[in-house]
């Protein structure tokens, strides 16, 4: 089947995909493995057989909803490149609050634990970020895990990556200044699960499978075993949980439990401090 792009050149690929500018801009450039400079100085250039054909594809993966970062296997996080796969979620603006949040009680030398890790987003940044730091990550899944140490050796970072069912895998005695969690909390049945960029991403890594607070009880129930006094507990959750969680962590005597707004003024994070 011949290509829609088949004698184009780089302009007018832009102007005739079916696709937003911005996206084409970056499976254009993805595909000719260009940078966006390039991109501008090269319109004239005309696209070859080969060339069109990797771009068709990628235009038709994408029209059928596949997102941009598992197409391209990569998302900017924190100014860092991320190595995506369908193995781990895609990186998201909002987590970069967690991110801060995290640091920002960080002590120097001190000690985090990032629960869940996936792509390793918030531990490799972390780690990045503050060097002085000793980062630790857990997740239950081998493929997301190595995802992420391939995202460690690209930042140049050292954590300690473990394979883990939430608290299971930490020794008895290990303590941290910051845990930090973006867990599954959606809803069973959440309709979100079946539109959009979400219907592509790893299902257990979205949805706790019960009432989207279950993961969220579990890293509060265990934390205070393994935080340091005035440690803090940081989680990522759901855009109308904010509540529900500042109830688990009064509940379970955390102090100074409060909620961050991000960007949207949407409450994306609560945390509380162990005595």
């Amino acid at each position: 089947m011949t290509s829609r792009f088949l004698g184009h050149t780089l302009g007018e690929a832009l102007r005739t995909s079916p696709l937003a500018p911005l996206e084409t801009r970056i499976l254009l450039c993805h595909t000719l493995d260009i940078t966006r400079v390039q991109l501008i100085t090269q319109s004239e250039r005309v696209l070859d057989a080969a060339e069109a054909a990797r771009l068709d594809a990628l235009v038709a993966r994408r029209e059928a909803g596949e997102p941009v970062a598992y197409l391209i296997g990569m998302r900017e996080f924190f100014g860092l490149p991320f190595q995506v796969t369908p193995d781990v979620l895609i990186p998201r603006p909002e987590t970069e609050l967690l991110v801060e949040l995290a640091l920002e009680r960080l002590p120097p030398a001190g000690h985090l634990l990032d629960m869940g890790t996936g792509s390793g987003a918030i531990a490799v940044t972390v780690a990045h970020t503050r060097p002085d730091a000793s980062v630790a990550a857990l997740d239950a899944s081998e493929p997301a895990l190595q995802v992420a140490r391939a995202n460690a050796i690209a930042c140049g970072v050292t954590v300690d990556f473990r394979l883990s069912d939430w608290y299971a895998g930490l020794d008895a005695t290990a303590r941290y200044d910051v845990i930090a969690s973006n867990p599954p909390y959606i809803m069973e049945g959440d309709h979100h699960l079946s539109e959009g960029d979400l219907r592509f991403e790893p299902i257990d890594a979205l949805t706790d499978h019960a009432d989207g607070l279950s993961d969220l009880r579990t890293l509060v129930k265990g934390a205070q075993a393994h935080l340091k006094p005035g440690g803090w507990l940081l989680m990522e959750h759901g855009y109308d949980q904010s509540a529900a969680v500042r109830a688990l962590l009064t509940n379970q005597g955390f102090s100074d439990v409060q909620s961050w707004a991000d960007l949207a003024g949407i409450e994306r994070v609560t945390g509380g401090r162990v005595a």
